[in-house]
């Protein structure tokens, strides 16, 4: 199981990925929405928020579903996610990635990633 440390590095890493995308593309469909990640297995859960000028760094949170967009995986599927060893679509069909927001947010995160 990866530690607290290690999550932290990858939402980071995470989060430098998604500076990446063109600037345009972001702008054109991403809208401001507050976005959680609860690692299960750790039982620690971050914050951040999505807005059209990208991802603000991820910082622990006491409540995770007050986000409009929440997600929940376990630690080294976290650690898998950030190293692009586990595609997001794999992880959230077999389970393994728990998605909780609205189609249209959903819908949105598709088309800027």
């Amino acid at each position: 199981m990866a530690t607290v440390e290690q999550c932290e590095a990858a939402l980071a890493d995470l989060v430098s990925r998604l500076d990446e995308v063109d600037p345009g593309k972001w702008a054109q469909h991403a809208v401001n929405r507050t976005i959680s990640c609860h690692i299960s297995d750790l039982g620690v859960s971050y914050a951040s928020r999505l807005s059209k000028n990208g991802v603000a760094p991820f910082t622990p949170t006491g409540d995770p579903k007050s986000a409009q967009v929440r997600l929940t995986v376990s630690a080294s599927d976290l650690i898998d996610l950030a190293a692009d060893r586990l595609s997001p679509t794999k992880a959230w069909v077999s389970g393994r990635l728990k998605i909780e927001a609205s189609v249209l947010d959903l819908l949105r995160l598709r088309k800027v990633l």
